[in-house]
């Protein structure tokens, strides 16, 4: 039997997860088991859970058929739970580094007491670490135990259940579940609280509280279910009827409901405006009902709002926190005064346009900062003529890309009164990176994120604890993607990252990325027409180099020789290459390009149309591993700075250990690689397909449609995603090349 059982409730976190139980299981006290109930989620948290079994022992995953809430969950742990005590933490927290060890010296020191209580602090997305405000309530406490009676301050803590270890016979003893609704933790903290006759307590923060910045308490959404607390206080009354012996405790727990209706009352975003009147009367029939005899109601303002609460006036209430609103009002108007005044530095022209009304056919699109008609946007602009030919698309493009704007694709240059009347008039706005600052979300209009790429480097909010981020402005940045209506993702791995480093209130379609639709449908004809295009002769082998950009390199620092690789290969080799990472004017490096056997392919504007003609691709850490593993075709990694890119950039996880084909840490391991054949092996094969089946997990060919009708027809049911088994693979060159070579 474990001494720890930590039951964690889990729905909807899968951005989160990962971290809170690698907190757990990464802790230097190993007597503990994790009870992970996975509350029937709709996203990837289930499967990452059975994850972590499958490697871990200590890991016990129960998967709920239906959906029952965070108290009953929390039921259905504990009903698996062993161990000598029992903890909660909910699935987006993370326990503090050496947490467990110093909860279990503190029972022991404490002569295992019933329930041990320790601290806990809020972390916030900007890296900042706010203490429990009654902190001070566990300090001094040295390791004797005591009852509630000699410390009833301890009911001013937060009425929360994770912050503390309960001994699981005392649990048994004394009946406690978690009730379902809202505000579960009140009827078992109170109900455990008077009960045990030995609290110990621990002065030292266990549980980092994750302030998650949208979306990720249920407690601050506008709902009829606050109602719930209701019942919750209910619970708590009965308790103390059914058990006489504890009745002193009926004034402190009677301050405690009365506090918490007012709080429920008075927070914004909690009880629906037609539902207010009706809560508080409900509050005040408690109040008489419950009301303990010889009771003095607590003075000030506060007690004035009691006395309003008793007498059931509710005139009165909603004057006192007409108050409060007409100041939260006033501070709005001021923001908007701020904002107003910023929004007069993008010209009288744009203003006058964003007072007209939507043009509900008009759809924005721009890619890479207005540097041309590519990537995912390019995608969807085409199925978008073809689903709804009705919607016109305009490219917004910087004025020194216009001519690589293809012909007959509508334009506007980005800065001028076109571009500021497109944006502040389309319904649709369509990028792959964020729009300026200065662009404003209008109410009717819809942001699409398409994103350009699936992340191995850190991204988001997660950059903030790498040096190579440190000039980026975190809170500008949010607010940017707080426009987002749609973000776009072509696997669960990148949808966990996405919704933790952009913690925003969008709608997330795994969809498959659309600019690697053509990937999957490619046929022979356009293999041939895309090597055609390059004028690379047939039977020649092709190897596309595709580095990255390094933030920490203020000018490029070449790691391979491009001209060595060419001529150690041999005359029927050609690399192409993308990115102006070689550069010299010598004749040897003049005359590689002008045979053919190094192309510049820098400027093209279509990196699928590359993909499809390589026959391999050789990158070090640039997203164009995932997009061209879709071809299932041999890639190999050149990492000879992997150490020093991973610590400055940081990485999502460790690409030597897990590649998607053959590793070189040295220009002369990947010419030997690829002298030998060995980058193409049926190991390498193996690698490979593992990483297609976890990256390209939704990219079948049909992403662009799933956009389309989702975002622009308004269509809820999704196309399927195609099985692998069942999904077309682009011929390669040589298979392309076949029927020429019999004829």
């Amino acid at each position: 039997m474990p001494k720890l059982s930590l039951v964690v409730p889990v729905y909807k976190v899968q951005g989160y997860l990962h971290e809170c139980l690698d907190s757990i299981l990464g802790q230097d006290y190993t007597d503990f088991e994790i009870v992970a109930v996975d509350d029937c989620s709709p996203d990837g948290s289930g499967a990452i859970l059975d994850d972590y079994a499958a490697r871990d022992a200590r890991m016990h995953v129960i998967h709920l058929t239906e959906n029952v809430g965070l108290g009953r969950a929390r039921n259905a742990g504990l009903e698996k739970a062993r161990g000598e005590y029992v903890l909660f933490l909910d699935s987006d927290d993370t326990l503090s580094d050496g947490a467990l060890a110093a909860i279990s010296e503190q029972l022991a020191a404490a002569s295992d007491p019933e329930i041990l209580v320790y601290d806990y602090a809020r972390t916030y997305w900007d890296g900042s670490v706010r203490p429990n405000l009654r902190a001070d309530l566990l300090r001094d406490a040295g390791t004797r135990s005591f009852s509630l009676a000699e410390r009833p301050e301890l009911l001013d803590l937060l009425q929360i259940v994770w912050n503390k270890a309960y001994r699981r016979d005392f649990i048994t003893r004394t009946g406690l579940t978690f009730p379902p609704g809202y505000y579960e933790d009140a009827p078992w903290t109170y109900c455990s609280l008077i009960s045990a006759e030995r609290i110990a307590l621990l002065d030292r923060v266990c549980v980092l509280y994750r302030q998650r910045r949208e979306g990720g308490n249920i407690l601050k959404t506008v709902s009829r279910k606050h109602f719930d607390v209701f019942d919750q206080y209910r619970r708590v009354f009965d308790f103390l009827d059914e058990r006489p012996e504890l009745d002193q405790w009926r004034g402190p727990l009677f301050r405690k409901m009365v506090d918490h209706y007012l709080t429920v009352l008075e927070r914004p975003g909690r009880l629906p405006q037609n539902a207010r009147a009706e809560f508080f009367h409900r509050a005040s029939a408690d109040f008489r009902a419950r009301l303990p005899r010889n009771f003095a109601r607590p003075p000030g303002n506060r007690g004035r709002k009691w006395a309003i609460l008793e007498r059931d006036v509710y005139p009165a209430m909603a004057g006192v926190t007409r108050g409060v609103r007409l100041r939260q009002a006033a501070r709005r108007r001021a923001r908007t005064a701020v904002n107003r005044s910023k929004r007069s530095a993008m010209g009288v022209f744009y203003r006058s346009q964003l007072k007209l009304p939507l043009d509900e056919n008009l759809a924005v699109f721009s890619a890479y900062w207005g540097r041309g008609v590519s990537c995912n946007p390019a995608a969807i602009d085409a199925e978008l003529a073809r689903l709804a030919p009705h919607i016109r698309r305009v490219w917004a493009v910087r004025p020194d890309a216009v001519d690589q704007v293809p012909a007959g694709v509508d334009h506007v240059c980005v800065g001028s009164r076109a571009y500021w009347a497109a944006l502040a008039r389309a319904k649709y706005l369509v990028n792959n990176v964020n729009f300026a600052d200065a662009v404003v979300k209008r109410p009717g209009q819809i942001h699409l994120q398409t994103h350009h790429g699936t992340p191995l480097k850190t991204m988001g909010l997660d950059q903030q604890k790498y040096p190579a981020s440190t000039h980026m402005n975190f809170e500008k940045m949010l607010e940017r993607c707080d426009r987002w209506d749609f973000s776009i993702s072509s696997n669960r791995f990148s949808t966990a990252v996405w919704e933790r480093v952009y913690p925003c209130s969008y709608t997330t379609l795994e969809s498959g990325y659309p600019r690697n639709d053509v990937l999957v449908d490619a046929t022979v004809a356009d293999v041939r027409r895309a090597r055609s295009a390059l004028g690379l002769a047939d039977g020649t082998q092709v190897f596309l180099y595709m580095p990255t950009h390094r933030e920490y390199q203020p000018d490029f620092t070449p790691s391979l020789d491009p001209a060595r690789m060419a001529e150690q290969l041999g005359p029927d080799v050609t690399l192409l290459v993308r990115g102006h990472y070689f550069y010299g004017s010598s004749p040897h490096i003049a005359e590689l390009r002008r045979s053919g056997r190094i192309v510049d392919v820098s400027g093209h504007p279509r990196v699928e149309e590359l993909y499809l003609a390589a026959d391999a691709l050789i990158t070090d850490y640039s997203s164009a591993m995932f997009d061209y593993a879709v071809l299932d075709r041999p890639i190999v990694i050149y990492a000879p700075d992997w150490d020093i890119y991973s610590a400055v950039r940081g990485t999502y996880f460790d690409l030597l250990e897990q590649p998607p084909g053959a590793v070189a840490r040295s220009q002369s391991e990947l010419l030997k690689l690829l002298g030998s054949g060995d980058h193409d092996t049926e190991d390498t094969a193996g690698l490979r397909d593992a990483f297609r089946r976890r990256f390209c997990e939704f990219d079948d060919g049909h992403a662009a449609e799933r956009v389309v009708r989702r975002v622009f027809l308004g269509e809820e049911t999704t196309l399927p995603v195609v099985p692998f088994e069942d999904r077309p693979i682009a011929p390669t060159p040589a298979q392309a090349l076949e029927p020429v070579e019999r004829a």
